[in-house]
């Protein structure tokens, strides 16, 4: 009942946030910053919640010049604040007390009460303002996105470098390689548990100060296991990598967010997702080639310690905050620095973080969203099962490759870039539907549609489910070339990049404010799979051959198709029956799915009927999507 009554809160300061409607604007100037990654959505005031309690909204305070702000200005002004509606810090009832008021000291009587607090908030200077990241120049954009695509590579190229060197590993410390392969494993399971730290963090102190810390502590324990003396050093060292390592998993995405509007921003987003996803097999043949050569498997980890510091050097020199609500704590200190007015001061700065709202809101209401909401159950079991493969294929390529065309390591590394061709397939794919996402956007009145997404990930499931039957069935005899098993990565990699990046978009844009928990319910779920599907990889392989272990898991994937084809005909009704995904507004300018236009006004009906959370009607703006 608790964390019900949270969640409502959060609704009521929404919905208060929004105020009255904003004047007809294009979806490129709406103001959202929401992650894919994050584990919960932004900040909050203590004057805020002083204020509900005493029953004046956000709404109400006066604020000068709102009825000559530009719509972008007001739009993020309003972003601003309902992201402090839903963050740690925004309910301090749990800090109440009921004991008597302590006295001030020395004999001092109580001041007097001091002005607005609202008019010492700092706030952007017009939709213009060049401190806000959307405003930069586009050379800086596209250097800051450079530097961010390589620290994220980084990360995810350092998860699967070490499974190349299992059997070294294994042959040194006398164990057998599944228990070398718990490397990889421990590393995949910090980006599990890495995000309930970094996504908040983000979210409370900025972009900058978490992607810093983040590739800092990636180099000290990737030094820590190539110097390791013993395996649980390793295996230690490799956990708390891949804990420091998830931080820019959780984070970049929010920052390209952060610099690109609605309809520039999936561009940006779809290369980090093809970064995320074409690190991973990049180093299994690097790693192949470092451990057959004299350097030696110790030299795998030291390798993304040198890139890891490379990266913490061009973060720490030209990697600028881009996270509105930071970047405004800075204007406010300066501001403060050089009149002596120690009022001013910009919202980030009132927040209070509580402890008992930090596991309700970043860790209770993730794992609700995961076990209570059927779209986010069922997609994040599709996709865990595709990350999990993912990460089989490590094993399940030197089968093929090195078992039976006897490849070294490193040539049977090679063979990974039919998949990588396949993402990038994927990628160009995604980047060449989005004309055709705006035009419907704009004919819809600019309100997105989250169904919209799932055609790519019905197209991306049958293929990746024919990818491994292509795979099983032409690797298994030394006879088939070995191009032929190599090509199905085309089919394999297409449909991996297809199903993940739209099935995280179909998240954001069906739950909306409750999207990063969504993602990071999704995010924990798909990493435990990743962790866990190398460990039994070899047993399947070795027990039922290539073969048929690749018709079992292709079978699967074929099982698993239908699940967004189910979403694309009836997510609407689903959505309307939640208590998390808003409800959609009662106007639809276009058909969304083919169907009547009137499918809004049965949706709304529908939650009213059932109860649901219709206040976060209001939550949803023209133009908020992900990509």
């Amino acid at each position: 009942m608790a964390f019900d009554e949270v969640d409502r809160e959060v609704e009521r300061a929404e919905l208060d946030a929004a105020g009255q409607p904003f004047p007809h604007r294009r979806s490129e100037e709406i103001e959202r910053v929401i992650s894919a990654s994050s584990v919960s959505t932004i900040s909050s005031s203590s004057s805020d919640a002083r204020a509900s309690r005493r029953g004046v909204g956000m709404s109400r305070v006066s604020t000068q010049r709102d009825l000559e702000r530009h719509p972008t200005e007001l739009s993020r002004i309003h972003t601003q604040r309902s992201q402090h509606s839903a963050t740690v810090g925004r309910d301090l009832r749990s800090r109440e007390s009921k004991k008597p008021l302590l006295p001030f000291g020395a004999g001092k009587p109580y001041p007097p009460v001091l002005p607005d607090q609202e008019e010492y908030v700092v706030e952007f200077e017009g939709p213009d303002d060049p401190l806000h990241a959307q405003n930069w120049p586009l050379g800086k954009k596209i250097f800051t996105a450079a530097i961010l695509g390589y620290t994220t590579m980084v990360s995810a190229f350092g998860s699967s470098i070490f499974s190349a060197a299992t059997r070294s590993v294994a042959a040194e410390f006398n164990v057998g390689t599944t228990v070398a392969l718990l490397g990889v494993s421990f590393y995949v399971l910090g980006f599990a548990f890495g995000p309930t730290l970094w996504a908040p963090l983000s979210e409370l102190k900025g972009r900058r100060l978490p992607l810093i810390l983040g590739m800092f502590g990636l180099s000290i324990f990737c030094v820590a296991a190539a110097t390791a003396k013993d395996l649980q050093t390793v295996l230690i060292s490799r956990f708390f990598a891949g804990f420091f390592g998830a931080c820019p998993l959780a984070v970049v995405a929010a920052t390209f967010s952060d610099m690109f509007d609605n309809r520039t921003r999936g561009i940006a987003i779809t290369i980090f997702s093809m970064a995320v996803f074409t690190g991973p097999l990049l180093a299994p043949f690097i790693g192949g080639f470092i451990v057959d050569s004299y350097l030696g498997w110790r030299w795998t980890s030291y390798l993304v310690a040198i890139m890891s510091f490379f990266a913490l050097a061009l973060d720490v020199i030209f990697f600028e905050e881009t996270y509105p609500p930071q970047i405004l704590v800075g204007k406010a200190a300066e501001l403060r620095r050089r009149t002596l007015n120690w009022g001013i001061h910009a919202k980030q700065e009132e927040i209070e973080v509580d402890f008992r709202e930090l596991v309700t809101k970043n860790f209770s209401r993730p794992m609700r969203l995961l076990f209570t909401e059927p779209i986010v159950t069922l997609l994040s079991i599709y996709m865990a099962f595709i990350y999990g493969l993912l990460y089989l294929f490590l094993t399940a390529y030197p089968f093929v490759f090195q078992g039976i065309h006897h490849f070294s390591a490193g040539v049977s590394g090679l063979t990974f870039f039919g998949m990588i061709i396949g993402q990038l397939i994927a990628g160009v794919t995604v980047l060449l539907q989005q004309p055709w996402y705006n035009r419907k956007l704009t004919a819809n009145n600019n309100v997105p549609i989250p169904e919209w997404r799932l055609p790519s990930v019905i197209a991306g499931g049958a293929s990746f489910a024919a990818g491994l039957f292509w795979f099983g069935w032409s690797g298994y005899r030394a006879s088939t070339h070995w191009i032929v098993p190599t090509l199905s990565g085309l089919c394999t990699g297409f449909g991996l990049m297809s199903i993940f990046l739209q099935s995280t978009n179909y998240l954001v844009d069906a739950y909306l404010m409750f999207a990063a928990s969504a993602i990071a319910g999704n995010t924990f779920l798909r990493s435990l799979c990743g962790a866990a599907f190398p460990l039994f990889s070899s047993y399947m392989f070795e027990g039922m051959g290539i073969e048929w272990a690749s018709t079992l898991l292709g079978a699967v994937a074929a099982v698993l198709v239908p699940i967004p084809v189910v979403f694309y005909l009836y997510g609407h009704k689903i959505r309307a029956k939640s208590t998390f995904a808003p409800t959609p507004p009662p106007r639809m300018g276009g058909n969304a799915l083919g169907r009547d236009s009137d499918m809004s006004d049965s949706v709304t009906a529908e939650k009213e009927a059932d109860g649901g959370a219709t206040a976060q009607g209001g939550v949803m703006r023209r133009g908020d999507s992900a990509v």
